[in-house]
């Protein structure tokens, strides 16, 4: 279901409607990465269907072993049935080609394993976190799933990302004011190929930044330079004092031939830049 980036003239509908329509769909896979959108949609299924709604997450070299384990927690913490199953976008080569067509061929890869737990289990609807906010950017990602037959109900309600933050607040979810995450090919140029061993290298990357007590990360790649981005309000931490050389000795033996740390932060970059 194509939905107009415009914000709808009429409120976002309240939480009850979305458990409504949920319910009256049937049967519900929920397409649940670690991300706050989805385990909201999780949350709001479980309600409407119980048992009649399972929660999938997919793992792969792209997906980090942390928003893993944030999910099982997140899913655990509703009480949901969580599946996990693993899934190699790799193995199509023109995901590894990295076009900035890359997240359509993912997605493909992904909803063909979704639609088959979803055809085994007995799935009436395919629901995933998209919501109003996503439709404005350039998401190919989104056509896949689309065309796979996903339901986006929070965007079908109007719900930005200030909707859903507020509702997993109140719903307890622990993952409620968790930044935004991607997947880990998203940190890489487009055009540049993609390989497992430099996923895992972008992931080791971000976990020792983090380890110094940032929590928006992103390490970008082009060639074999890496750039530091941490939220806005601690970049002068990252780049004024000791920390960042820290950051800077700790990454280069991770095969980078130069690490730099980006002085404007995460979000602020030119629209040339990878996407987040």
């Amino acid at each position: 279901m194509m939905l107009s980036p415009t914000r709808p003239g009429r409120p976002p509908a309240p939480a009850s409607t979305l458990v409504r329509r949920l319910a009256d769909r049937g049967p519900a896979l929920i397409a649940m990465s670690g991300g706050v959108d989805s385990a909201l949609v999780a949350s709001l299924a479980f309600e409407a269907l119980g048992r009649r709604a399972i929660a999938v997450t997919l793992t792969g070299p792209a997906v980090s072993a942390r928003e893993v384990e944030r999910a099982r927690s997140v899913a655990r913490s509703i009480g949901i049935d969580h599946r996990i199953r693993s899934v190699d976008p790799l193995a199509v080569a023109e995901y590894r080609a990295n076009s900035s067509e890359r997240c359509f061929f993912c997605r493909s890869v992904e909803t063909r394993a979704l639609l088959e737990i979803g055809t085994e289990w007995g799935a009436a609807q395919y629901v995933d976190g998209v919501h109003h906010d996503d439709l404005g950017d350039d998401r190919p990602g989104l056509i896949a799933m689309d065309r796979a037959g996903f339901w986006h109900p929070l965007a079908d309600a109007g719900w930005g990302k200030e909707e859903v933050r507020r509702v997993a607040r109140e719903r307890r979810l622990p993952n409620w004011d968790e930044p935004s995450d991607a997947c880990l090919a998203s940190r890489v140029r487009h055009g540049q190929p993609i390989t497992a061993e430099l996923l895992a290298r972008v992931e080791r990357a971000e976990a020792i930044v983090r380890a110094h007590g940032f929590r928006q990360v992103r390490v970008r790649v082009d060639g074999d330079s890496a750039r530091v981005e941490v939220e806005p309000e601690s970049v002068r931490r990252l780049t004024d004092g000791p920390v960042g050389e820290r950051v800077i000795a700790q990454l280069l033996p991770l095969g980078f031939s130069t690490v730099t740390l980006d002085p404007r932060g995460y979000g602020r970059r030119p629209r040339s830049d990878p996407p987040p």
